[in-house]
Parts: C-alpha cells; structure tokens; sequence
C-alpha cells in the first residue's frame, strides 16, 4: 500500500477507534480509495436545512433496506446521543410502521418514504411521495437527502461486495439484531 493511503487510513483509524476493512481493500484500487474518500468526506453530515437527526435516520435506514450489517453497524453508532430511540430503530429495521411511531415527524416520515422508493430496485416514486417531500422541503434539502441516501445505497452495495464484516461500532446493541442483516452466505 502506498504511504500515503497508508498514512491517511491510519487517520480515519484513529479517529474511529476501529480498523475499516474497506478501506484497506479499496487501498489494492487507489481511485476506489481515493474517490470514496472524497464522496465521503464532501457528504452532508451537517446541513441547516436537514436537520442532523433527520441525516442520522437516513443512514440507518439505508443500511437497513439494504441489508449491510457493516452499514447497519457504523451508521448506527452512537443513535441515541443523535436523538434516535430504540422504538425509531424497530422502525427503521421494519418492525414498526414510521406512523406508529409519534416520535418520528411529518417531516421525517416524508423523506423516509422517499428513501425506501430511491432505495428499491427499480427505483420508483409515486406522486404523492414527491408531492409530501416538496412539500415539506425544499429543492436544497431534497438534494440533501437524495445525495445522503445514494452515498449509503453506495457504500451497502460495495461494501457487501467485498464481503466486509461489522466492525464492532454498535455490537454491544441487540436492538440493531446485526445477524439477521448477514448477506453472506454459507457454503
């Protein structure tokens, strides 16, 4: 690996506390490496107008539908000091519907439905879906949350491709249920 992937996956390291798997195979394809790098680094993570609960929820939401327990594990870290609850997460995971839930806004239900529709295969939108999301935001925060939600579609896809396991972010929380999310298969 060249020292200067070398040098900055030591840093991403650090501040995370845990080695990223990913990371270091994308290292064997520098512009993997370093186009994923940037996409990261320039991703919405704090936005005026969405607000960073909103972004939090998209990120497991994502990860979920697309059943990355990797994803699952990193975007799920640390839920509860982002404002999510553990009734939010059995939302997200599908065990309850997002209006059975009081906690999740109007807003927040709106964009969530928008995400499930960019996220399934094909992608489809109805008009009302689009209608609620204008709605309820505006064109900036609709780039916002489409760009948020095809970053994680990209990271799920690439990371389940090259068999990247948890790290351990969020192991300690059953509620996420990280095994039922394996996409792994046994011989």
């Amino acid at each position: 690996m060249p020292w200067l992937l070398k040098a900055m996956l030591a840093i991403v390291e650090r501040r995370l506390g845990k080695p990223l798997m990913a990371n270091r195979i994308l290292a064997w394809y520098p512009k993997a490496f370093w186009g994923s790098g940037l996409m990261e680094g320039l991703i919405a993570h704090e936005e005026p107008e969405v607000p960073k609960r909103l972004l939090k929820l998209i990120r497991v939401y994502v990860s979920f539908l697309a059943s990355c327990p990797f994803c699952i594990d990193m975007n799920a870290k640390e839920y509860r000091e982002s404002g999510v609850d553990d009734e939010e997460i059995l939302a997200l995971r599908g065990i309850r519907r997002f209006d059975e839930v009081a906690s999740i806004s109007a807003s927040e239900r709106a964009a969530l439905e928008y995400v499930r529709c960019a996220t399934s295969t094909p992608v489809a939108f109805t008009p009302e879906v689009i209608d609620e999301l204008r709605y309820r935001f505006s064109e900036r925060a609709i780039v916002v949350i489409a760009s948020t939600c095809a970053q994680v579609n990209f990271w799920t896809r690439l990371i389940q491709s090259l068999g990247v396991q948890p790290a351990g972010f969020s192991s300690e929380c059953s509620i996420l249920d990280l095994e039922r999310y394996r996409t792994m298969k046994e011989k």
